[in-house]
């Protein structure tokens, strides 16, 4: 990975449909996914691929909102296309497809960038709440793997240089082992906590929020702000932590001892 500062995911316009790429392998999941999206308002599926190097292709031309990738995929696997999708710009925001027991590559592609995980059966109104989530900004965390993935993270699992990327949030993707939000960043010193020292009273009470899962509407009702203002907090927050994404600001929030 190169050390130059990844793209932001695009703004998303709400007057206009989510647009979602699908990628997996498999035909079936495919088929089913696409007739769910189909049925959602405000959804649609712009693209499809069968592996990750046509994933990238189809997303580079098409410009999705999110896109929908099956970690386990041939010729580009799951994890390399999530680091090549976070690298475009605008980039997609990626919620990958999973199955029960697949926790460790779940873990690897929440450092490598991706917005969150569902499971590949998970029910039809959780797909489209995912998709909507996404699109918002929202980490998309499927609970039936979260207590597992989330305390795999913390111990600071499938962090090595061999299986993550190593140009840190500013190469879109993780720290190298023995950093990450444990490590060192922008907002300076080795402890977790020292992360948060050039975060202002407002930005700490959002992520004190964004650990205790929280998407961005729910925070500004709780703290009296607009969504938008919420945004401006989060990305002040990932700028200033040197954290990837909502998921590992989340995770530092745990690791300072914001979250009990």
């Amino acid at each position: 990975m190169t050390d130059q500062t990844a793209p932001a995911p695009p703004a998303f316009d709400a007057s206009r449909p989510i647009r979602v790429l699908l990628a997996d392998d498999e035909e079936m999941i495919r088929h089913g996914v696409r007739l769910i999206l189909r049925h959602a308002e405000g959804i649609e599926v712009v693209g499809e691929a069968v592996n990750g190097e046509e994933a990238v292709r189809v997303a580079a031309e098409t410009r999705p909102d999110v896109a929908l990738i099956d970690i386990r995929m041939p010729v580009l696997d799951g994890l390399a296309t999530i680091e090549r999708l976070v690298a475009l710009d605008p980039r997609p925001q990626v919620v990958m497809l999973t199955t029960f027991g697949d926790d460790d590559n779940v873990t690897r592609a929440l450092w490598s960038g991706a917005t969150g995980f569902l499971l590949k059966d998970d029910g039809p109104q959780e797909l489209i709440t995912a998709v909507r989530a996404a699109a918002g900004g929202d980490a998309v965390l499927s609970p039936g793997v979260t207590g597992a993935v989330i305390a795999r993270m913390l111990r600071g699992g499938s962090r090595t240089p061999a299986t993550a990327p190593t140009g840190g949030p500013a190469g879109g993707g993780a720290s190298p082992a023995g950093s990450g939000p444990a490590g060192g960043g922008p907002g300076g010193g080795n402890r977790p906590a020292d992360r948060l020292t050039g975060l202002t009273e407002r930005e700490r009470e959002v992520l004190l929020l964004l650990g205790r899962g929280l998407a961005n509407g729910d925070i500004g009702r709780q703290l009296g702000i607009g969504t938008g203002t919420v945004k401006s907090h989060v990305s002040a927050i990932l700028e200033k932590t040197g954290t990837e994404s909502r998921v590992q600001a989340a995770l530092l929030a745990y690791q300072a001892g914001l979250v009990d």
